[in-house]
């Protein structure tokens, strides 16, 4: 046995890191990723980190997010190993991406982590970045869109109960795009239940919305 393990570790071995693209929304700018400054590289990167001893893949993307953004509650979810051995210039770097979609309520506490500078950005004007952070967001915007094309609000952005203005506003800000409000409809109705409620007047003009909630 312990010549195996001998041999085993005898072989050359990357350096595994996690890098997220972490994903939230506004109603005027749409989708957008959470950036940090890197002192190191003097670029904008996605918050990543090196795997340690013992640690599972979501447990460093949790670990990077709350010491690094302070940021925490998030679901990371594996989107893309990024294997090419020329793709960090510092060593042979093999790179785990993840996705984590969250509120914008969820970053309030966004840089009381030891970045000291972080940005919101467009995901289709992300910017330069290090690496091939790039390519991580296109990856995690692609995903997410996809996702958001037939299913009402599969990440849980808006609460249990929601308009169908609030929840095509949203899924426009993911799409990055306007959608024809019959055709939404059509396509999301079946997949809700009406509450048999109206929302609550919010002081504006015209009549009460229908509230919905998901079916599962």
């Amino acid at each position: 046995m312990g010549d195996a393990v001998s041999k085993l570790h005898g072989y050359p071995r990357p350096t595994v890191a996690v890098d997220t693209a972490l994903l939230t929304w506004d109603a005027d700018r749409g989708l957008l990723v959470v950036e940090m400054a890197r002192d190191d590289t003097r670029t904008w990167a996605l918050p990543g980190t090196f795997l340690r001893k013992g640690e599972t893949l979501a447990d460093a993307v949790e670990r990077c997010l709350r010491e690094k953004l302070g940021v925490q509650g998030v679901r990371p979810r594996q989107l893309c190993v990024f294997d090419d051995p020329d793709r960090d210039d510092r060593d042979w770097v093999l790179s785990v991406a993840h996705i984590a979609v969250v509120r914008p309520d969820q970053l309030a506490s966004l840089g009381s982590g030891s970045v000291a500078e972080t940005r919101l950005a467009p995901v289709d004007r992300p910017g330069e970045l290090a690496w091939d952070h790039p390519e991580i967001i296109r990856l995690a915007k692609t995903d997410i869109r996809a996702r958001y094309e037939s299913e009402p609000d599969p990440e849980r952005l808006l609460g249990p109960r929601f308009t169908m203005r609030d929840l095509q506003t949203l899924h426009e800000a993911i799409a990055g795009k306007k959608i024809q409000r019959d055709k939404f409809r059509r396509t999301m109705e079946p997949r809700l239940v009406g509450t048999g409620t109206m929302q609550e007047n919010t002081g504006t003009r015209g009549r009460p919305a229908e509230l919905f909630r998901r079916k599962r």
